[in-house]
């Protein structure tokens, strides 16, 4: 080893400072990098101001910047100032260093390291807090911005008598104030008696006087202030009743005052803040008095305070005068609760009326033959369910592999040859990366940028002609698109869509595909959408945001090119109003020429007084949002308890331009909003007639209303209370995963309406039951009158529910046939979405029955379900069925075939009529078990029929190839036991071939 002190065995080694070169070196380093992260940090500041331009909403990125900017500084340094203040008179008044104790002494080589750089300690103190809090109170900026544009309600609470913006704007605010003080004395009170102990103004262990008189008067000065912070708390707890969220066992989520809040801790609230007010100024009599008696006194008798008449009066007002005789004592307080929930959630003029429920036989002859040709009016029946033909879109109109549809579908109403309107299943042929032939930066970012054309289908039926059958009927199709569009021509390229969720650089050098038809076609793009990247400031600003070195070099990027992102209708509308709630389904129309993106939007507040809350997350999730995330309110789960969907907005599918109409005129949340924001929503009269066509009701908003109807359709306190007549929203019977059963857009007629109307519909069971309580419908026609008129019926008599239709109709003998039929082709049942419909004071439900395998491997429909007054039947189309319930003579004046189990014909093996006698038997068990309304009977029941119709079928099946293998040994091809029942169904239903 050397010796790096330079002995005789070796030269001298010094060890120095760094040579100048070094320092320099290190340096340069120490500004690339300050230099780096600055460019970081201004490349993301300026490609959203750069994004928020060129959508022609900068006033929202500027005004969001500038109020975030705001609160940072002035509540940064508000706290920045109250702790240093408060360390630097700390210093001030500290005791002369002759006075410290040994105590003190022992601290001062603490004070001799520090001495040097108290300056910097402060002020390193003082922005970090600073910062702390700025950062803290920019996050407030929807708070601040609600309080300082907030618009009266014109409702007043009916405890307080204040507007219902005092709660839903001020309250808030205040809150947050309230909070803010907190902290700020509390930190202080920290700071200063740090200092003071470093310093000798407290002492902990030395004989004598613990602190001087300056830190005595300092300290509870800050003391004062702290509990005069409390006063205001419990003032301000008053008013917090109204909003205030508890549990109550009537109705499980409750918000509002209660029967103890207003005859206990509203009392208490009051006499806390008189007490807290007299401590505080206890506390500050200090500074004259220098004794700590009275202040500790004081704040004892606060704390025992909070504690006896805070905490434990209100128990025993609730123990002793509410519980003996609870439901008189709250009902004042749940006829307010109800009131307010129904209008904070816009369910008020709900039309709630009884309803028999129990369909009318026609008698034969004329009224049996009106009776049919009404039901076929009665509704405009869905055959083709959006929910499930996504894939059979996809694989009969995909047409490329870099294209693709939704699984989930839209539906829309769109006019017919005769100028009809007819409900319309819609989806847009979309960008598909993964399909690409190559996969390169150049490809998937400028070469594949946008998919092509508009695909629309008729809801009703499927097409005669199609080969396979089972298909969908589309009245628009191909590459380019052709059919009742043809008129419009519209621009069918589509640059913003769900599914296009990366960038894409267009309008450049580099050429984009079309599409292929009749050979490769290239366009580039014509729309002045996206962000310029000709500037090399923002091609370097993309490269960093993105990052993606090769947007600053690639030669694919020149003149006229620009980055299109963001490219989602619910991001863009998130994006432009970020104080709007986004409904989980934005759906496409195609409008004026043009493909336009419809998005719902909500706002919401959770300061509604009195009106119960519910969490949006939650509430909107069914079967459909639980299979398809992209349908559900992705990261909405903040409660709320008022909801108005008071925006619509739109986004053009070729350039993106985003548009927020106003669509509830009367709401004071979004009246604050538009204030805040002038210039970003347009008056409702904007919007074109052809536009309004295609709005509708939204589905998350009626989920909404639809789980607070299930309790809050009754307005009666004592009712309410007893929670007799509570409904639940059912498990979707076509779904194995006891997901809620999604509403669905049907056009119908209610009992009071002559003819049909677009709307949105769902049903009720009673709570616990698995009958039918109620229908609910809604107005979804936009150019309507009566547009978002909620009818509700409630069924007064024992119907069966959905789970319990769905149950009947797999307990069908024709469907077990139809299963059987099934088996060995590689193919599945996919049940579509099983429609309730009131009709002839009853209900008729109809059920689309899907295959899905064998040579098509995508849903094709084969049958359908009908039911009425408990009559089902399984029938190869919707005529059939109705034909069959209703009783209608077939063309040869021959009744339909008998659809009993009872009646079928006898089958020869000995295990198949021991298993359909099992089944006839759980039948009627299960009949006798509704009657009795025993439903685990009936549960037990219909789990027997289940397992006798699988034993039957497996023993069908068996024998089947027992003679299949005789025949085949004699050389005749094919033969079997089931041949003519089986060759029938194949014949009709396709279901052997699928």
């Amino acid at each position: 080893m050397p010796d790096r002190g330079g002995g005789p065995t070796g030269p001298r080694i010094r060890v120095g400072r760094p040579s100048r070169r070094a320092r320099t070196l290190l340096m340069t380093l120490g500004v690339l990098a300050v230099l780096a992260m600055a460019f970081v940090m201004f490349a993301g500041f300026w490609t959203d101001w750069l994004w928020y331009r060129s959508v022609e909403y900068s006033s929202v990125f500027t005004t969001t910047l500038w109020t975030k900017i705001g609160l940072f500084f002035v509540f940064g340094l508000l706290m920045a100032a109250a702790v240093g203040v408060n360390i630097w008179l700390a210093h001030r008044l500290r005791p002369p260093l002759s006075a410290m104790s040994m105590e003190q002494q022992s601290l001062d080589r603490y004070r001799m390291g520090i001495a040097p750089y108290k300056k910097w300690i402060l002020i390193g103190i003082t922005a970090l807090v600073g910062l702390i809090a700025g950062a803290s109170a920019s996050g407030q900026w929807r708070t601040w911005l609600m309080w300082v544009n907030g618009v009266p309600f014109n409702q007043k609470d009916p405890e307080f008598g204040l507007d219902v913006s005092f709660y839903a704007f001020d309250l808030p605010w205040y809150r947050f104030l309230l909070g803010f003080g907190f902290a700020a004395a509390v930190l202080s009170l920290i700071a200063a008696a740090v200092t003071h102990y470093l310093y000798g103004g407290l002492r902990v262990t030395s004989p004598g006087a613990r602190a001087t008189g300056a830190a005595t008067g300092h300290l509870s000065v800050l003391l004062g202030v702290f509990v005069t912070l409390k006063a205001v708390a419990y003032w301000l707890d008053r008013y917090g009743l109204a909003v205030k969220s508890s549990d109550f066992k009537a109705t499980g989520n409750w918000t509002g005052l209660r029967y103890v809040d207003a005859n206990a801790y509203l009392p208490a609230k009051t006499i806390l803040f008189c007490i807290a007010a007299i401590c505080a100024v206890l506390f500050f009599a200090t500074l004259w008095r220098r004794t700590w008696q009275l202040p500790v006194i004081g704040f004892g008798l606060m704390v025992l305070s909070a504690i006896l008449i805070g905490g434990l009066y209100p128990a025993i007002v609730q123990k002793f005068q509410v519980e003996p005789n609870e439901q008189a004592k709250e009902a004042p307080y749940i006829r307010e609760n109800i009131k307010a929930t129904r209008d904070a959630y816009g369910i008020d003029g709900a039309q709630v009326k009884d309803y028999s429920g129990k369909g009318k036989t026609a008698p034969e002859g004329d009224a049996k033959e009106a009776q049919r040709k009404e039901a076929d009016a009665q509704a405009s029946y869905r055959m083709i369910d959006p929910n499930v033909v996504g894939p059979t879109f996809d694989q009969l109109q995909r047409e490329r592999k870099y294209y693709q549809f939704p699984s989930t579908l839209d539906v829309d109403r769109y006019k017919d040859a005769d100028g009809k309107e007819q409900d319309t299943v819609i989806g847009l042929r979309e960008l598909d990366l993964d399909g690409i032939p190559k996969r390169n930066w150049i490809n998937d970012h400028f070469t594949y940028t946008h998919g092509f054309g508009a695909i629309t289908a008729k809801g009703t039926g499927t097409d005669p002609k199609a080969d396979p059958a089972g298909a969908p009927e589309f009245t628009e199709s191909g590459l380019p698109t052709k059919g009742q569009f043809d008129k419009q021509k519209y621009e069918q390229r589509i640059y913003y869509g769900e599914k296009t969720s990366q960038y894409s650089i267009v309008g450049g050098p580099q050429k984009e595909l079309d599409y292929e038809a009749d050979g490769e076609q290239t366009t580039s793009y014509k729309g002045d959408s996206g962000v310029n990247l000709s500037n090399p400031i923002n091609r370097a600003a993309y490269a960093v945001s993105f990052s993606e070195p090769q947007i600053m070099y690639s030669g694919a990027i020149g003149e006229g090119s620009r980055i299109l992102y963001n490219r989602t209708p619910k991001e863009r509308v998130e994006a432009v109003a970020p104080w709007l709630t986004i409904d989980g389904d934005a759906y496409p129309a195609v409008v004026d020429g043009r493909i336009q993106w419809i998005v719902d939007a909500y706002t919401t507040t959770n300061g509604y007084p009195y009106a119960s809350r519910t969490t949006l997350g939650d509430t909107t999730a069914d079967s459909l949002t639980a299979a398809n995330n992209q349908r559900a309110v992705v990261a909405q789960q903040n409660q709320v308890n008022y909801i108005r969907n008071s925006v619509k907005a739109t986004v053009d599918a070729y350039d993106g331009k985003v548009k927020l109409y106003e669509w509830d005129e009367k709401d004071p949340v979004l009246k604050t909003w538009m204030k805040a924001f002038p210039g970003t929503v347009e008056k409702k009269s904007d919007i074109s007639a052809e536009l309004r066509e295609h709005m509708r009701y939204p589905q998350d908003l009626f989920k909404v209303q639809r789980e607070l109807l299930t309790r809050y359709h009754v307005q009666n306190p004592a009712q309410f209370y007893s929670g007799s007549d509570v409904w639940q929203v059912p498990d979707d019977p076509t779904n194995k995963d006891k997901n809620s059963v999604p509403p669905y857009y049907l056009s119908l007629k209610m009992p009071d309406q002559k003819q049909q109307k677009f709307s949105l519909t769902t049903t009720f069971t009673p709570n616990g039951r698995p009958n039918l309580g109620a229908f609910m419908a809604v107005d979804a026609d936009a150019t309507s009158d009566e547009y978002g008129t909620i009818r509700v019926l409630n069924v007064k008599s024992d119907v069966p529910g959905p789970q319990q239709v769905q149950s009947e109709l797999n307990g069908d003998p024709e469907v077990a046939e139809f299963v059987r039929n099934l088996r060995g082709t590689d193919s599945d049942i996919v049940y579509g979405n099983l429609l309730t419909v009131p009709f002839n004071n009853g209900f008729l439900y109809v059920e689309p029955v899907y295959v899905k395998g064998g040579s098509a491997n995508y849903p094709l429909l084969k049958k359908v379900g009908v039911s009425y007054n408990r009559e089902v039947v399984f029938k190869n189309s919707l005529a059939e069925g109705f034909d069959a319930v209703f009783g209608q003579q077939a063309e040869d004046g021959t009744e339909p075939p008998p659809t009993d189990p009872g009646d079928t014909p006898p089958s020869s093996d000995p295990t198949v009529k021991e298993a359909l006698q099992d089944a006839q038997d759980a039948l009627e068990a299960g009949e006798k078990a509704l009657q009795k309304q025993d439903w685990k009977a009936y549960g037990d029941a219909q789990k027997d029929l289940q397992e006798a119709l699988q034993r039957a079928a497996d023993a069908e099946a068996a024998a089947g190839d027992d003679k299949n293998d005789k025949n085949d040994k004699n050389d005749k091809g094919g033969g079997n036991a089931d041949k003519e029942g089986g060759d029938a169904a194949d014949e009709e239903g396709g279901g052997g071939s699928a």
